[in-house]
């Protein structure tokens, strides 16, 4: 049985009935990140080659009616593909109209090291985002992440996803906020 350890403490995961959607059109790129998944004992990973192609799949998986089919539990997409970027993917997994598709934790990531990526895959609801080239241990803390420390999701006007602030910090100032954001629970936790 394979399983992933988190750094510095003594959980250990079994992924073994874990599905794991990969969204990457270069397939050197699809090989190692499976390679590196099968090695963390990932039941299930299934590769579709862009954006478009995972929507569909993903809207069969929700509408399917069979208990023989499972929604993914993580998502993990590329940023940039001709097919579908993993920025539009992610805008249209929040705006879903189904809970499971919508809450569903979405890591993204990219050849592109750029701040503007992070920021920009951050508010578009991504959970995680990585930097190309890929290591086991970045890729295993950012799942570890996403287990270890869900964030609860922030609904307000113009975003939909995980609460973006990573740390809690004191305001000091006016609050200008006209309208408090709505915190919304996942998988019946308070947030």
């Amino acid at each position: 049985m394979n399983t992933v350890q988190s750094t510095g403490t003594t959980t250990t995961y079994s992924l073994s009935k874990f599905t794991i959607l990969l969204v990457e059109d270069y397939e050197f790129m699809q090989n190692l990140i499976t390679g590196m998944l099968r090695a963390f004992g990932v039941g299930q990973i299934i590769v579709a080659e862009g954006g478009i192609e995972a929507q569909g799949m993903l809207n069969v998986m929700a509408n399917s009616k069979s208990s023989d089919v499972k929604l993914v539990d993580i998502v993990i997409t590329d940023w940039m593909m001709p097919e579908g970027s993993g920025d539009k993917l992610t805008k249209w997994i929040r705006n879903h109209k189904k809970d499971p598709v919508k809450f569903m934790p979405v890591l993204t990531i990219s050849s592109y090291a750029s701040k503007e990526m992070i920021v920009a895959s951050r508010d578009s609801g991504a959970n995680e985002a990585l930097v190309k080239p890929l290591s086991g241990e970045k890729l295993a803390k950012r799942i570890l992440s996403m287990i270890d420390h869900p964030r609860p999701f922030v609904k307000s006007p113009d975003f939909f996803g995980p609460d973006r602030r990573r740390r809690q910090l004191v305001w000091s100032h006016d609050e200008r906020r006209q309208m408090d954001p709505e915190m919304v629970k996942v998988n019946n936790e308070q947030p």
